[in-house]
């Protein structure tokens, strides 16, 4: 039963975070794309991982700076949660990268060099015939 309820205020929260976080956040290191992939959220509901990402290249130095921003307006994004989510008290909002994009394009990348043909010159013998 409470995997139930985690899961549906764990879907609730992470509605709710992607109209505020690009709309409403004014901090200039939360620019661009930003989503949110998903929330997790702990049985006793105080801490929700909030996995975000931006996208577009960029290097770590800006990854890093836009999670400082997040933790930043952490405080006004709960508060923005506390009025529009109806919960005794509002998790404390745990901001983390989501790099399964990346992992899932270097993950193709791989696959695809794989699929290349070999080289023709040789017809796929070997010498030793």
């Amino acid at each position: 039963m409470k995997k139930v309820r985690t899961d549906r205020i764990s879907e609730e929260i992470k509605r709710e975070l992607a109209q505020i976080v690009p709309g409403r956040i004014k901090d200039p290191r939360v620019t661009g794309l930003v989503s949110i992939t998903a929330v997790e959220v702990t049985n006793d509901l105080s801490y929700a991982k909030v996995y975000v990402t931006r996208y577009g290249n960029q290097t770590q130095e800006e990854k890093d700076s836009l999670l400082k921003g997040l933790e930043k307006a952490s405080g006004f994004i709960r508060g923005e949660l506390g009025k529009n989510i109806k919960i005794r008290h509002v998790p404390q909002l745990l901001f983390t990268l989501d790099t399964s994009l990346e992992y899932g394009a270097k993950i193709d990348s791989l696959i695809n060099k794989v699929k290349e043909p070999k080289d023709e010159s040789n017809n796929g013998h070997s010498e030793d015939n």
